[in-house]
């Protein structure tokens, strides 16, 4: 019994093991593709801002008529729905 439970356990430990070495190679194979100078990091910084969206704002009152506007919806449906029960 003892001796399959570390059979089973040097197994494990060696599928651990090679697992281990293949995410260190990806590491270290990410780690160069991702070594940029900083005028390129710099850039691409800029770049990403520039192209990000403007978050739109809303004033109170757009915010106030979109809100009344869904509540009249809810109450069309509830009405709905109560009819037809």
């Amino acid at each position: 019994m003892r001796y399959s439970f570390y059979m089973a356990a040097r197994s494990l430990l060696e599928l651990i093991d090679a697992e281990i070495a293949k995410l260190e190679e990806a590491r270290r194979i990410l780690a160069k593709a991702t070594q940029i100078s900083g005028k390129h990091i710099a850039r691409a910084v800029k770049s990403a801002s520039a192209k990000a969206p403007r978050k739109r704002v809303l004033s109170a009152d757009a915010r106030k008529r979109i809100a009344d506007a869904q509540r009249r919806r809810w109450a069309a449906q509830r009405a709905k729905n109560k009819k037809e029960a």
